[in-house]
């Protein structure tokens, strides 16, 4: 996979592309990564990539030249342009997997008060946003989107199942972990997961996502991927048992 990134900051991409799973994916040659300064995009000698919005009103806007220019310098057959913008779709780990399975993303980090808006209408495919709330830009969304596509990416983790047991992989939240030592100032490992019966432990986890997600995030088990079991496990829930009073 090739990612471009195309920012009015690209010093902000330099650390977090040059560590951990980001650093390994690339040394591996499993995705290629290019941050593209708009600057170097843009016309004149001071190279001018924003202006003031016509009609008046505070905050600045990205041109459109230096974006289009930009693009149709990157752009080849099966390019998807997206724009990291509040506008846009919520970024889920759908839509990760979704991304994940191109050839070539060209990410948009917006900026300022946001772009022309014939970059959005007529220049990009795609528009995203990671969540309600105000940032600086679109830099650190698109950091966001590059960490959660490449991780999916066959080759790039250790484990190739582990993306599938990650949490919203099945539209649940992940179940608690445990590691050595088995007792920790009084505090136990739960003896199941010290058993080696991998199917009662599959099962455990199972369980505790779907106790966890019910608590905190119960808006996802609308989507969810359950079984008749589970919905008979969350339909207890709902009516006041815990996961303990099912357990004892």
């Amino acid at each position: 996979m090739k990612i471009d990134v195309v920012t009015l900051f690209p010093g902000i991409f330099r650390g977090p592309l040059d560590e951990s799973m980001l650093r390994l994916a690339q040394e591996r040659g499993k995705v290629e990564i290019r941050v593209v300064d708009l600057r170097d995009c843009a016309e004149g000698r001071h190279r001018v990539a924003d202006d003031a919005p016509y009609g008046g009103g505070g905050g600045m806007i990205l041109k459109p030249e230096p974006l289009f220019r930009a693009v149709h310098t990157l752009r080849r057959v099966g390019s998807r342009v997206i724009l990291l913008d509040p506008r846009g779709q919520r970024f889920t780990q759908r839509v990760a997997r979704e991304l994940s399975k191109a050839e070539h993303l060209i990410l948009l980090a917006g900026h300022y008060e946001g772009v022309d808006e014939r970059v959005r209408r007529h220049l990009v495919d795609d528009e995203l946003s990671i969540g309600d709330y105000v940032l600086t830009g679109g830099e650190v969304p698109a950091l966001v989107v590059i960490d959660a596509v490449v991780r999916l990416l066959p080759g790039v983790l250790g484990d190739e199942a582990a993306p599938d047991n990650d949490s919203f992989a099945r539209g649940l939240l992940e179940g608690p972990h445990y590691t050595r030592p088995a007792e920790f100032q009084g505090l136990e490992v739960p003896p199941l997961l010290l058993s080696g019966d991998h199917a009662a432990i599959a099962t455990w986890r199972r369980r505790q996502a779907l106790w966890l997600t019910y608590c905190h995030r119960p808006d996802l088990l609308t989507q969810a991927d359950l079984n008749d079991e589970e919905r008979a496990l969350i339909e207890a829930f709902r009516r006041g048992r815990t996961l303990a009073d099912l357990d004892s």
